[in-house]
């Protein structure tokens, strides 16, 4: 049992945001039966111990007007504290896509390590922490929406496929406002790719969904033209063989 006055918070902590009803939830629990999980400190060379693992448990004890909390003491180096306190939260789930994206960065700067070392040492694919790591190649207003919750992670990976910055504020403003899901966020970016007006998709862009399941159906270029209540679709084919392959697709299946 060590006294809160000895502990002091880790400055490496990946978790910036500490939801304060959820502090509160705990420090209530906490009051009634205790910190039942130990947190994990090292010694300070400053003054007493540093925070490895368990800040949320020892932020919500000082809410609960405790003086003494049960504590692990280990013996690591700066670069193991910095893991650990990430992979504890990335375990928990406590941090929201710009805290971890952010907490990468941290790691690769300061441990030197590549995108490959990294991956193995947290237990993600390379592809996934690289995914990470571009997040915050976003405008700051939208990596505030991601942290907030307002944009998910993959809404905010397809924003990174646009040429500018401003294109990708445009949309991500749009997603928020019209309740926009990935795939009509992924429709909308290939409109714009591809050079064309996107309006049409904009006013009614479950279409563009529909469009994209027609031709992944028939294997071919398929357009809609018109609206949600009237307009019509064309399917293309190059020859005679796909013409009927596609009119194969087309014929309702037989009754047993």
């Amino acid at each position: 049992m060590l006294s809160i006055e000895e502990i002091r918070r880790n400055p490496k902590q990946p978790r910036v945001d500490f939801d304060t009803k959820e502090l509160e939830s705990l420090a209530q629990s906490i009051r009634k039966f205790g910190v039942i999980q130990p947190i994990i400190v090292k010694p300070s060379s400053v003054f007493g111990y540093e925070i490895v693992a368990g800040e949320r448990r020892f932020r919500a004890s000082q809410l609960a007007g405790k003086t003494r909390i049960p504590a692990i003491i280990r013996s690591y180096d700066v670069a193991e504290v910095e893991t650990i306190a990430l992979l504890e939260n990335i375990q928990r789930e406590d941090l929201n896509p710009i805290e971890e994206a952010v907490a990468y960065q941290n790691i690769l700067a300061n441990q030197q390590l590549t995108h490959e070392k990294l991956a193995q040492r947290v237990g993600k694919s390379r592809a996934y922490l690289t995914n990470m790591l571009r997040l915050l190649s976003l405008p700051k207003e939208v990596q505030m929406s991601l942290k907030t919750g307002e944009l998910s992670n993959a809404q905010a990976r397809t924003l990174l496929a646009l040429k500018t910055k401003a294109q990708q504020l445009d949309l991500a403003k749009q997603a928020i406002e019209q309740g926009l899901t990935v795939r009509q966020l992924e429709a909308i970016v290939r409109l714009k790719q591809a050079g064309k007006s996107t309006k049409l998709r904009e006013e009614n862009i479950f279409l563009a969904e529909v469009e994209e399941d027609l031709k992944k159906h028939f294997g071919t270029t398929v357009v809609i033209k018109g609206s949600d209540t009237k307009g019509k679709i064309e399917l293309s084919y190059a020859d005679l063989e796909e013409l009927n392959r596609i009119l194969a697709l087309l014929k309702p299946p037989k009754e047993e």
